[in-house]
């Protein structure tokens, strides 16, 4: 999608948080234009959901500015807001009301009249597969209803951007997909989308976009086809053995530009595999898979494969 001509429904210009001593969020920008998806990874502590809440106006950056649709937050966040829909990173539905009645109680915090929110109510119900469920409460739904019915909320003011932190974390694969479906769907209707996610098949999937940070700092930012292209070699060859040092030293690492060793498997990275292959074809002791390079190979590439931990 080009955007050489389209001004930014989001404009994040050199923002920094500090808590402490620490810089959670260090001078990072980016913008997210109509009808795109923004996906921002990065590791546990890189501050994707501090950047998030500033975002939404919940924290005041210590510098840097943030707008929407051209208006500064937090300084106009109720005019902001009446154009955004958010899915927070866990469910605030409330119990106490079944599902069209938390889509009913939810418009009214936006100053919609009653008689425009009930006539969405039946095609947002029916949008998130959730039509025959309209008088369940959220405790008799499933995780994957729970987070649909999320999203189905975020839309009753028919936003113009979404903004979905981790919106299918907990979620089975088929829960998972239906969501994709979902997203997508929006998408097709020019809505904008930032999302956050550790899913690497997620970001590649819906993703016009990638942001990559890290200690608060863009590291990277592109189209996911283009960032692999520019950062990996495009061959990899997962092999499994008994002794993954030994092997990540020994002849075959000859035949590969970069090897790393992960537990018991060693990737190695390569520009053309087919050197590598045939010196395994002797190897009957070890076990093998050859694939493209993908997202998450660029993720652990410019983040690291040490566990984080933290928020």
């Amino acid at each position: 999608m080009s955007t050489s001509f389209q001004q930014p429904q989001l404009r994040v210009d050199q923002v920094t948080k500090r808590y402490g001593e620490q810089r959670v969020v260090d001078r990072l920008s980016f913008e997210l234009y109509p009808g795109e998806c923004l996906g921002v990874i990065g590791p546990n502590g890189a501050g994707k959901t501090t950047t998030f809440r500033m975002c939404l106006g919940l924290s005041q950056p210590d510098q840097g500015s943030i707008e929407f649709f051209g208006m500064p937050m937090p300084q106009q966040a109720l005019a902001i807001k009446a154009r955004v829909g958010v899915v927070s990173q866990f469910d605030a539905l409330d119990p106490d009301f079944n599902c069209a009645e938390n889509l009913l109680v939810y418009g009214r915090y936006f100053g919609l009249r009653d008689a425009l929110i009930r006539s969405r109510i039946p095609t947002l119900l029916e949008f998130a597969a959730l039509s025959h469920k309209a008088q369940a409460r959220p405790g008799e739904l499933s995780g994957g209803m729970k987070r649909r019915l999320s999203l189905a909320r975020a839309l009753i003011n028919d936003p113009q951007l979404l903004m979905l932190d981790e919106p299918t974390t907990g979620l089975d694969p088929q829960a998972r997909h239906l969501m994709w479906e979902r997203l997508l769907q929006l998408l097709g209707q020019g809505k904008s989308i930032l999302l956050t996610t550790h899913f690497m098949d997620e970001a590649e999937r819906l993703c016009d976009r990638l942001l990559v940070i890290d200690h608060g700092r863009k590291i990277a930012e592109g189209r996911p086809r283009e960032l692999i292209q520019q950062h990996l070699e495009p061959d990899v060859v997962e092999v499994y053995g008994s002794n993954p040092l030994a092997l990540a030293q020994g002849p075959l690492a000859a035949h590969a530009q970069r090897v790393e060793v992960s537990g018991e498997t060693v990737f190695f990275y390569t520009q053309n595999a087919h050197a590598l292959l045939a010196a395994l074809e002797s190897r009957l002791d070890l076990r093998t898979l050859h694939r493209p390079a993908n997202l998450e190979d660029l993720f652990l590439k410019l983040t690291g494969r040490q566990i984080r931990e933290g928020a």
